[in-house]
C-alpha cells in the first residue's frame, strides 16, 4: 500500500512541478493538478495538509535537486570551465527543442511572481539559485578561478542560465541558450 501512495504523491507532485514551470504558482490551480494527475481528489489534502503552498514548496525543491544533479553531470569531467559550460548550456538548450520543453528546468517563473507576495516560496526559490551559483563557483574555483570572482561568475552563469530559459520557452525553441553558449568563452576569457 505504501507504494501507492508514493506513486500517488510522486505523480501530484510531477504534475504540479511541471504545471507551476509552465504556468506559474498563480496560473496553477489545485483542481488542475488533480484533473492532470489522475489523483483521487481527496488524496491531494492527504499527501499535501498545507494544500498549494506545501506542494509549490516540494516542487522547488524537487527542481532544484533535479538541476543540482544535471549540472552535477554535465559539468563533471571535462577539460576546461569552458567546455564544461558550454556543455552544460546546451544540454539545457536541447530540453526547449523536445516535447517536454520544460520539466525540471529552472524557476524563474515561479520565483518572479511569488518573490513579494509568498517569503516562503521566495526563500526556497533563493535556496535553489543559491545552490545552482555555489555549484557553479565550485566548478569554476576547480579550475583555478579565484574564489571571489567565482562566486560572481557563479551568480552571472546562473543569471544567463534562467533568462535563457525564459527567452528559449517564449521563442519555442533553444536557440536563445545555444547563443548563450557561445558567449561563455568570452565570458571565461583568460581566467583558467
Amino acid at each position: 500500500m505504501a507504494n501507492k501512495k508514493e506513486s500517488t504523491r510522486n505523480c501530484i507532485l510531477g504534475t504540479a512541478s511541471r504545471l507551476f514551470q509552465c504556468q506559474g504558482y498563480h496560473g496553477t490551480g489545485l483542481k488542475q493538478i488533480i484533473e492532470e494527475s489522475g489523483a483521487p481528489k481527496g488524496s491531494i489534502y492527504y499527501h499535501f495538509p498545507d494544500g498549494k503552498e506545501e506542494i509549490a514548496l516540494e516542487a522547488i525543491e524537487l527542481m532544484k535537486q533535479h538541476v543540482l544533479q544535471a549540472a552535477k553531470m554535465d559539468l563533471s569531467g571535462k577539460g576546461s570551465a569552458v567546455e564544461g559550460f558550454v556543455h552544460h548550456i546546451e544540454k539545457v538548450s536541447f530540453l526547449f527543442d523536445s516535447e517536454q520543453k520544460t520539466t525540471g528546468l529552472p524557476i524563474g517563473l515561479i520565483a518572479s511572481e511569488t518573490a513579494e507576495s509568498n517569503p516562503k516560496l521566495r526563500e526556497a526559490c533563493n535556496s535553489a539559485f543559491s545552490n545552482w551559483q555555489s555549484l557553479y563557483a565550485e566548478v569554476l574555483v576547480g579550475f583555478g578561478f579565484n574564489e571571489n570572482k567565482a562566486a560572481d561568475l557563479g551568480v552571472t552563469i546562473n543569471a544567463l542560465i534562467e533568462g535563457g530559459c525564459i527567452l528559449s520557452m517564449t521563442n519555442g525553441s533553444g536557440e536563445p541558450l545555444r547563443s548563450i553558449a557561445k558567449q561563455i568563452p568570452f565570458l571565461l576569457m583568460n581566467e583558467e
